[in-house]
């Protein structure tokens, strides 16, 4: 941080500032806190998109199979069924660009290709291939392209750009048909230039992950998707998804390999983007980029599909390149508040957490009213898919969580749930307005935010305050008159609780099936703890994949067959984690 204040005359100006200000506050008998809507460089997932409502029935959100580039000085966001696209400075405050010139912009995965100062568009179909220097205006032209799918399929295409100048297009999504790729001339419309290689095959009799299912428990093969590819010290990594995006168990695998049409063989490692748990699952179909400060990330498709099976958001994960070359992704903790870095960062050594722990968790609630079957309980359950709802849309309508005791609340993670709205595109955004707040008995409240006449359409609000303040109650109440119910799908607290850390875990057991891609996991209760992070990897110094659950067991059928596993085990609760000192093996 840069030095302050070397003229001496200004020390003195700036002790009188801090007089006044320090007696202004005592005039007002209590220190006041600014809550920041956008909060800084801090950030959860799911990102805080204004997602937009679908044209067919039900009235959903969705966006899905994501592309971030770096382009002049700038990161644009590209997502499926969004009508548009988000340009940010940061990766932290996204601001949305509406686009009618791109004519193919409903279609699904975007491929995005940066070349020769211009930004190349493709979807998925028919290739149509479109082109701007200037993406912040709706002003893209259509390309004369030539380029035709080799070897059949014509969805879920990826560009990617070497560092020789050569260009290759990527596609596949299919529960049968293979990834594929060859290489294209951009000059002559993109004309493909030599044979077409099939490239990733299905093996889920090998790789339990890409088995389709809510578990990875249908016993037939899922679907092997979204092909994106990155280059790293020479050798180029393709990522794939599986099962399905409707499925918790949505991640990213990878091959590698020492040319960009092959032959590639399996990242042992894989699923390397991988959330089953936790508040919001799902890290699939995704793609891995540079940002700024030459630090990898990640974004992919979190998973709803409650009232439809793409009912889809966004998620952003720090991921990093260990000494072996080998790709890894942050993800547990990242439904929990983390910052941007301004700066390189070692990401294999720092998840970039705030290290704020959640306060509400099936903590004693009320509400206004509440709609068979989105009782006030559902509003703090750590579970996207389900959702507490008022049984009306007017002012007044609110939901109240009891943290149990006084506690240090660093932010607030608002997550709106839509129940009951008829929105469809094009009339596809809406700006929730509220009011939270505070109090220490129940009785007496105090303001923390006042969105009343918010005009933002945020529905996954992180609010992060600059200070730690203690409070018990918080409460949230509806302040806009709507179509539809107000409801929320999870009110989320974070900060420091006051007691004890957890016990390390005990009895650990792990027991590998006869079908070796299924491995099930049974651990003593330990007291005073919320929850448990389940850590394993394919290396015992790279325990890299992380699951929270909040029961003593686990059952995971995602394990590559013939793979050897290490495996450990925390506890955690509002205070902090425990970490597993014991690291059991698995041939």
């Amino acid at each position: 941080m840069a030095k302050r204040n070397r003229i001496t005359k200004y020390i003195a100006l700036k002790s009188i500032f801090y007089c006044i200000a320090t007696l202004s506050v005592l005039m007002l008998g209590c220190a006041r806190f600014e809550v920041r809507q956008n909060a800084g460089n801090v950030v959860a997932n799911p990102m805080n998109l204004n997602y937009r409502f679908q044209f067919d029935e039900p009235s959903r959100r969705e966006a899905a199979d994501p592309v971030i580039v770096l382009f002049k000085g700038k990161y644009y966001l590209f997502a499926s069924k969004s009508g548009g696209y988000w340009s940010s400075e940061d990766l932290c405050e996204w601001t949305y660009i509406p686009c009618k010139s791109i004519g193919n912009i409903e279609e699904y995965a975007p491929a995005i290709l940066a070349l020769d100062d211009e930004l190349y568009y493709m979807g998925s179909g028919e290739p149509r291939i479109y082109k701007t220097a200037d993406p912040d205006a709706d002003n893209w032209e259509e390309v004369d392209t030539k380029f035709r799918y080799p070897l059949g399929g014509s969805v879920d295409p990826a560009f990617f750009k070497d560092d020789d100048g050569r260009v290759y297009v990527y596609w596949g999504c299919s529960d049968k048909d293979p990834i594929i790729g060859v290489e294209v001339d951009p000059k002559d419309g993109f004309n493909v230039i030599g044979e077409a290689a099939v490239l990733i095959a299905h093996h889920s009799d090998k790789y339990g992950w890409e088995v389709s299912g809510n578990n990875n428990d249908n016993e037939r093969d899922g679907w092997n998707e979204g092909p994106s590819l990155i280059k790293y010290k020479g050798r180029y990594y393709l990522h794939y998804a599986s099962p399905g995006t409707e499925f918790r168990v949505y991640g990213d695998g990878t091959y590698v390999a020492d040319k960009p049409l092959g032959p590639y063989t399996y990242e042992e490692n894989s699923p390397f983007s991988f959330k089953p748990g936790g508040f919001i699952g799902g890290a699939g179909h995704g793609h891995t980029f540079r940002d700024k400060y030459d630090n990898y990330w990640h974004v992919a498709t979190m998973r709803i599909a409650v009232r439809h099976p793409f009912e889809r958001r966004l998620g952003l994960f720090p991921v990093y390149f260990s000494d072996d070359s080998c790709l890894h992704a942050h993800t547990v903790f990242t439904d929990y508040p983390y910052r941007i870095p301004r700066e390189k960062i070692d990401l294999e050594t720092h998840d970039l957490s705030m290290n704020w722990n959640l306060l509400s968790y099936r903590k004693k609630v009320l509400a206004s009213s509440s709609l068979s079957g989105h009782e006030a309980e559902y509003g703090n359950d750590e579970q996207i898919e389900t959702w507490w709802a008022s049984r009306t849309g007017k002012r007044g309508e609110w939901w109240q969580v009891d943290l149990g005791e006084a506690m240090t609340v660093h932010a607030l993670q608002v997550n709106f749930a839509d129940q009951d709205f008829d929105k469809k595109a094009p009339d596809s955004f809406f700006n929730y307005q509220y009011l939270i707040e505070y109090s220490n008995d129940g009785d007496q409240w105090k303001v923390l935010t006042d969105q009343s006449k918010n005009e933002n359409d945020r529905p996954h609000e992180l609010l992060v305050f600059n200070a730690g303040r203690k409070m018990q109650f918080l409460r949230i109440t509806n302040t806009k008159e709507m179509k539809g119910k107000f409801s929320i799908s999870d009110f989320r607290v974070f900060g420091k609780g006051h007691k004890d850390l957890p016990q390390a875990v005990s009895q650990f057991n792990v027991s590998r099936d006869s079908d070796r891609r299924k491995i099930t996991f049974r651990w003593n209760t330990q007291d005073n703890t919320t929850g448990y992070i389940l850590r394993w990897g394919v290396k015992r110094e790279q325990l890299d994949h992380a699951v929270m659950v909040f029961e003593n067991q686990f059952e995971g059928r995602f394990f590559n067959r013939d793979s050897k596993y290490y495996f450990s085990i925390d506890a955690f609760n509002e205070s902090g984690i425990t970490e597993g000192s014991a690291i059991l093996e698995r041939s």
